[in-house]
């Protein structure tokens, strides 16, 4: 879908039935329109005839393309004090005139008028439009209705009064939800503006989409790095908090790779880019964040249909009791009866959850993408509350992933060395994790002219030819598999079987270790009531019950293959209770069908490949497994928060429709029913930005974030 920016939309409800026109309209595939950050996201066939459907719904929106960075204002108060300062003083001097009996009947009423339309001319204006487009139930015309008829009943000063603090109130809920949106743009504001590219001696500053790869750029201090790349010249101190919630700097020196989003923060560096800005870190990170709208959760999709007959219902609960009561009660008077029902139509538009729960939602996840954990949807973030089982890739995710050899066990007809020797050219064209740590360890160079033939076998091993000879090096599903008889290692480390020419020729046997963090992130985990915790992995049980035992996790499968993790996984899903999600967490090597397999897949590691970021709903930026608590933290807080406000508004409005049915409840009440409920519940939704450090929260020997 392709993104735009809106201006000029300052009503949540409005945004709400634009989008469902939208949903409507047959040239539209698809369509989400979020609120909190004011864009569209829209897949149609006539973007132009979509700019003409919106001017004829709402009239003052403007729409333009989201590459153009448009940097919404600040609300100016000027803008609306002259109005208003002028209906303020003009209604208390009327208000103590008539409280004096100086000023005549009619005098009062013209006083109480000038009031009235000095302060909502505008929402009276945008009422009539409303009412030549067929909208009779938007939030200006109840309110233009029920203050027009409250002076029908002659109730001057409710009337006028009415409109006057229901603008005011308007006023401060727009002040309030531009702030709000301000806030939440700096925790995931890490777009560079531009780049120091050096051309022919000379600095020429340019937007980091026009550096070519291989240009050179200088970094000096304060300055945020525009794109991935690698330091050519120069040595600092950078902080990662953007791109990974790590608050301790990191030293870099010449021929450190540097990611787009990091702060420089002392030395000046020379850096050459090593990609597109749109093939950055900082870019996927973007669009995950920016995207995260189009993924709603069960909640906003519950409130998009309780809002088609919540305003509607109320709409024709005050019409009966306007005109039932006078009909059938003896000595009811229609005046009294529909002031009542006016009270219940100042209050019939839900705008506090409205304007609350998707500023609530992307509050959370603005929250987690500063902390370094990127939530593609608001259904994700709510989904981490229903986890009661998480499984775990062992190698790159409860370990560091770093493997080294921690014994040499030849055969007695072939040298160590010579063992070895024909490992590291077996494993030279392989990326897994076992063949980097192989010819890490081998300090001699090999001579790759002497591979005739080269084959991975998945989740088993590889086969190469090398001299003519035919060498295998793998786990044991190998050997088996090619009928090779071998000595089975009983050590708790992972052993590589090596075989030439069909000869068992030995075993070299590497050890990972576990992260510093991970005990303490599992008891963190079930403190947060996650009660299954288990293992998934390729490797031998020995090993996966030794970090099982020293973690405090229980269950574990060993010696899987990729699509046995698959098969364990939907086992595990048709024995979840209803409603309840099973949660994977790997590094992304390997991990991509798993990932995409469970209800939630969390790909966690500073070099996640495109593949993890792809299929993962949710990515931690981060090798650290404390941020999987902070994750179901800020997802309970961000619940708890959207809970309080919608009980807080529906139960305040709710009790003044019963109010104004019983008679008790006045207009005046009634605005601060809808105005000040909305921005109360905008202001308790903004508590889902404020995060504290980990310090505070975990004892752990680093600093991590948390809320």
């Amino acid at each position: 879908m392709k993104k735009y920016r809106i201006k000029n939309l300052d009503c949540a409800n409005c945004a709400l039935k634009l989008e469902n026109s939208l949903k409507n309209e047959p040239i539209v595939k698809e369509v989400s329109l979020n609120f909190a950050t004011l864009t569209l996201s829209i897949n149609t066939t006539d973007m132009s005839q979509v700019k003409k459907i919106i001017k004829k719904i709402e009239p003052e929106v403007e729409i333009s393309d989201f590459s153009l960075k448009s940097e919404e204002k600040p609300y100016s108060f000027r803008q609306e004090s002259f109005f208003l300062f002028l209906s303020l003083a003009l209604y208390f001097f009327t208000l103590i005139f008539v409280y004096l009996k100086i000023m005549s009947p009619l005098l009062e009423i013209v006083f109480f008028l000038a009031v009235f339309f000095l302060s909502g001319w505008n929402i009276l204006l945008k009422a009539f439009r409303n009412i030549l487009h067929g909208n009779i139930l938007d939030e200006n015309f109840l309110m233009s209705f029920a203050s027009g008829a409250a002076f029908f009943i002659s109730a001057y000063s409710e009337a006028s009064g009415v409109m006057l603090f229901y603008k005011t109130g308007e006023i401060l809920q727009e002040i309030s939800l531009k702030k709000t949106r301000k806030s939440i743009q700096s925790l995931i504001e890490l777009r560079p503006e531009t780049a120091s590219v050096l051309e022919k001696g000379e600095v020429i500053l340019k937007k980091p989409e026009d550096v070519q790869p291989g240009n050179l750029f200088l970094v000096k201090p304060g300055e945020k790095i525009p794109l991935d790349g690698l330091i050519i010249k120069g040595h600092s101190s950078l902080d990662t908090r953007s791109l990974t919630g790590e608050s301790l700097p990191k030293d870099v020196f010449e021929n450190d790779e540097v990611s787009a989003g990091m702060v420089n923060l002392s030395g000046v560096l020379t850096v050459k880019a090593l990609r597109l800005f749109k093939d950055s870190s900082i870019a996927k990170i973007l669009d995950l964040v920016e995207n995260a709208s189009t993924h709603k959760s069960k909640t906003e999709n519950r409130l998009t249909l309780f809002a088609r007959w919540y305003t509607p219902s109320v709409v024709i609960l005050a019409v009966l009791t306007a005109l039932l009561p006078p009909l059938f009660l003896k000595d009811a008077l229609f005046s009294d009866w529909l002031y009542r029902a006016l009270v219940m139509l100042v209050i019939s538009c839900p705008c506090a959850l409205f304007i609350s729960i998707p500023i609530g939602y992307f509050g959370g996840i603005g929250a987690a993408s500063k902390n370094g954990i990127l939530i593609k949807g608001s259904n994700y973030l709510e989904a981490l509350n229903q986890v009661s089982a998480i499984a775990f890739d062992k190698t790159g995710t409860l370990t560091r992933g770093v493997l080294t050899v921690k014994n040499i066990q030849p055969e007695k007809t072939i040298p160590e060395d010579t063992l070895l020797e024909y490992t590291v050219l077996a494993e030279y064209f392989s990326n897994h994790p076992i063949a980097l740590s192989i010819r890490n360890f081998y300090p001699k160079p090999v001579d790759p002219s002497r591979i005739s033939s080269h084959k991975e076998h998945g989740g088993f091993g590889v086969e190469a030819v090398i001299d003519g000879k035919k060498v295998l090096a793998g786990n044991k599903r190998l050997l088996q598999k090619e009928q090779i008889e071998f000595q089975e290692s009983d050590s708790f480390y992972t052993p590589l079987y090596i075989v030439i020419d069909n000869h068992f020729s030995g075993t070299i046997l590497l050890g990972d270790t576990l992260k510093p963090e991970a005990a303490l992130a599992i008891q963190n985990l079930k403190e947060e009531g996650i009660r299954d915790l288990f293992i998934l992995t390729g490797d031998k049980k020995e090993t996966a019950s030794a970090v099982a035992k020293e973690i405090g996790i229980q269950d574990y499968y060993a010696e899987l293959l990729p699509e046995d993790k698959i098969a364990v996984l939907k086992q595990k899903v048709k024995t979840e209770r209803k409603k309840e999600k099973l949660l994977f967490v790997g590094d992304g090597v390997n991990d991509v069908p798993v990932l995409a397999g469970a209800d939630i897949g969390i790909a966690l590691g500073k070099n996640c490949p495109d593949a993890a970021y792809e299929n993962a709903d949710i990515v931690i930026n981060s090798d650290s497994l404390l941020h999987l608590p902070l994750a179901f933290k800020i997802a309970k807080k961000t619940k708890r928060i959207i809970f309080q406000n919608i009980v807080f508004a529906l139960g305040i409005k709710l009790a003044f429709i019963l109010l104004g049915i019983g008679g008790s409840a006045t207009l005046w009440e009634a605005v601060f029913a809808d105005v000040g409920v909305a921005l109360l519940a905008l202001l308790n939704s903004m508590r889902t930005l404020r995060v504290k450090n980990a310090a505070e929260d975990f004892e752990s020997r680093e600093n991590k974030p948390v809320l």
